[in-house]
Order: structure tokens, then C-alpha cells, then sequence
């Protein structure tokens, strides 16, 4: 049996869970948010009890001490010590192609996830200083890294390739992110299945968006690409865009690279169609008439479905339809749009399932529809910590 945390280090955020392996047992769970502010939030539970404190968490470090003093053991209902963790497994989201599979973190490994920040600078940096201050604090535990970008290294070369010049092939391609989001909800769908072989789209709705094409349990393709910033509108991030925008957006407005960048991962996507930046929000105006948040959630839609399409193409066939995370597991509305008008592809969204308020794994498509449609909630700290206890049975 082995005690493996999981930690999940944001900007702002840590969100964790402690599991005993291989049995998928939670001990504890919890979040820490706005960090660095006077009201951050501390939520933690177990099987026992409920915290909610708010509290001024100054920086990462003071968030990962209290933590560590918070882990506790709902057995014996006592604090469990730092020292007690064999393992502490860190999403990383950025792995470019150097990390295709989890792996135990070294300097070596360290020295390669903060060289491939640029590529991912909302995500790596806050990655790599919970890797640092987690080997402070636990320090006899082995410190495991698991990429966001690993599951997508299937995806063939003439799909994750750009049309750019040769010279710039070897930094410049299709990485894809959600990675263990997208690998835990098809396993779970393939199970629905029960097939051998199996065509599946998976739709991951959070602030972040994405979608890919599994073929076999092998992803094939991927809405974002050499950053988390294509594809899919999303919360703060504009997806796709025609590339000369961005020099027209420098060259008529005067905007600097530092601005751009802000502008296209910060301040567009859904924020910057409507104004506010929680899809619950804009839904409730939107039904009360706002036109600027009805049109967001159909450019939205349409978005998604214009990938439904391409990516039904690409496995030539569809079995399921997968959504998950936040909104993907959460809209009623988002997802009865992007189903509407595809019964060219045999989909039946049944109203009444897709209306009802539950957290299990679910088919809302009618019996008699030709693609299933599946809500699969997302579990990507179990499934790190499953990829991390199966390194370390390879030991």
C-alpha cells in the first residue's frame, strides 16, 4: 500500500488529494485558492469532516505548511506527518515532447519543465515552485511529475505537424493538454462500450477547453495545440484565430507582445464577448435577453460542433460523445446546443436525462440514437495518482 498526494499547483490554487494506492481510497481532499490574498480560501475534507477557513495565504509555501498539518488520517483521526507520504505526484502541464510517460523528478527533469515554460507561462512556473516547495516539506517522499501533454504523444506526425518551415519542426508542433482529463474519461467510456475497438470524441468544458479525437484508447488528434490557447473558446482564451490578427492588433491599436499576449489569454473568450467570466452568469442573463451573452454561447457551440465534425472525419466514425469537467459536466444548455441540429450523425439527446442535476457517470442520448452520449465526471488526481503507483510498480 502506498500514500501518494496528489498536487495539482496553480497560479493562484492547490488543489489536492491523498489516496492509498492501489486501492483508490481518498483519505483527504481539498483546495487552497487566492493564494497571495487576504481572503484566500482554504476547503478541505474527509470521510470525518468538513474545514472551510478563510484566511491571508501569503505565497505557496505557507499554503503547502498548512496542508501538510491538515493531512489527516480518517482512520485513527489523527495528524498524519509529513514524513508518513511515500509519494508526492505533481501535474505538470507542459511536457513538450521531451515526457511522454510519468516520471520521478530530478534536476534534470526540473530543468526541463522550467525551460518549457514560455510554452505554457499561466501553468509551468506555478507547476515547478509546488515541485520545490513540496521537496522541503516531504522530504523522504519520492516526487513523481505527470504531464498533461503525455497522452497526446500518439497523435501522428502529419496531425500535430505546422505548415511552417522545416527548421522550426523541432520546437514548433501540436502538443495538446488535458491530457490525463481526456485518457480517464475515454477509459471510462470505453468501458461503457464494452467494444474492442471504439470511436470516441471527449469534450472537456472548464475555463479551459479542449476536445480530442480517440481512436482504440489512442489519441489522435487535439483541439489545442502548441499552446493551451487554440481550438475552443474559453473562458479568458480567444481559441483559434486567424494569425494575422494578432500583427493588424500590434500594428492599429499599438499593442506590445506582452499586451497581445494578455489580451488573447486573459481578457477574450467568453470575458471578453460578454463581460463576465462564469459561464453561470451568462447563461441566467442570456435566457433573461442579453444579446451579447446569447451570441457568446452560440459562437461557443457552434465552435465545438464545427470539431465534432471534423473529428467524426478524422476516426471516419463516431461510437460516443463524451463531456466533462465543470461546464461539460454541469450545463444543461451547453450541452443540449452543441447536440442540437447533428441527428445527420445519428444523435438523440434525451431532454429529460440531460436536464437531471446528478455527479455519476450517465448516457443522456435516447436508447434508439446511433452515438451514445455520455457525462463522465473528470478525476485527473486519480488518475495521476494510478499513473504514478504504476511507475512505481515498475521499480
Amino acid at each position: 500500500m502506498q500514500q501518494i498526494l496528489v498536487l495539482n499547483s496553480g497560479s493562484s490554487s492547490l488543489k489536492f488529494q491523498l489516496f492509498t494506492m492501489p486501492e483508490e481510497t481518498v483519505l483527504c481532499s481539498g483546495l487552497i485558492e487566492r493564494i497571495g490574498s487576504e481572503d484566500a480560501k482554504f476547503k478541505y475534507k474527509t470521510n470525518r469532516e468538513k474545514i472551510r477557513v478563510v484566511t491571508p495565504i501569503p505565497n505557496h509555501k505557507v499554503a503547502l505548511e498548512i496542508l501538510a498539518k491538515q493531512l489527516l488520517d480518517p482512520e485513527t483521526g489523527s495528524i498524519k506527518s509529513p514524513e508518513d507520504i511515500d509519494v508526492v505526484a505533481h501535474r505538470v502541464v507542459h511536457g513538450g515532447k521531451e515526457f511522454s510517460e510519468t516520471i520521478e523528478i530530478t534536476k534534470n527533469v526540473k530543468d526541463k519543465i522550467k525551460a518549457l515554460s514560455p510554452l505554457a507561462p499561466l501553468h509551468n512556473p506555478a507547476n515547478l515552485e509546488g515541485i520545490n516547495i513540496a521537496e522541503t516539506i516531504f522530504k523522504k517522499a519520492k516526487q513523481v511529475a505527470v504531464f498533461d501533454t503525455a497522452f497526446h504523444q500518439t497523435i501522428p506526425e502529419h496531425v500535430y505537424k505546422y505548415a511552417l518551415p522545416n527548421k522550426f519542426s523541432d520546437k514548433i508542433r501540436l502538443y495538446g493538454f488535458h491530457g490525463t482529463s481526456h485518457k480517464y474519461v475515454s477509459e471510462k467510456a470505453i468501458g461503457l462500450l464494452g467494444e474492442k475497438e471504439s470511436k470516441i470524441i471527449t469534450i472537456h468544458l472548464g475555463n479551459g477547453c479542449s476536445m480530442s479525437a480517440i481512436k482504440n484508447g489512442v489519441c489522435i488528434d487535439h483541439s489545442l495545440g502548441f499552446s493551451p490557447n487554440a481550438g475552443l473558446i474559453m473562458g479568458t482564451r480567444s481559441g483559434d484565430l486567424d494569425p494575422t490578427i494578432i500583427f493588424y492588433l500590434a500594428e492599429k491599436f499599438n499593442l506590445n507582445l506582452k499586451e497581445l499576449n494578455t489580451l488573447l489569454q486573459k481578457e477574450s473568450g467568453m470575458l471578453g464577448l460578454t463581460g463576465h467570466g462564469d459561464l453561470r452568469e451568462i447563461e441566467e442573463l442570456a435566457k433573461e435577453g442579453d444579446k451579447a451573452c446569447q451570441l457568446a454561447i452560440k459562437m461557443n457551440t457552434y465552435r465545438i460542433k464545427k470539431y465534432i465534425g471534423s473529428y467524426t472525419a478524422a476516426l471516419n466514425g463516431l461510437d460516443a460523445i463524451v463531456f466533462t469537467a465543470g461546464i461539460g459536466e454541469n450545463s444543461t444548455i451547453m450541452r443540449e446546443l452543441i447536440c442540437e441540429d447533428l441527428d445527420f450523425l445519428g444523435i438523440k439527446l434525451d431532454i429529460v436525462k440531460n436536464n437531471e442535476r446528478l455527479k455519476t457517470i450517465r448516457t443522456i442520448s435516447t436508447p434508439d440514437s446511433k452515438i451514445k452520449v455520455f457525462v463522465i465526471p473528470t478525476n485527473e488526481e486519480l488518475e495521476i495518482a494510478k499513473e504514478t503507483y504504476d511507475l512505481l510498480v515498475k521499480e
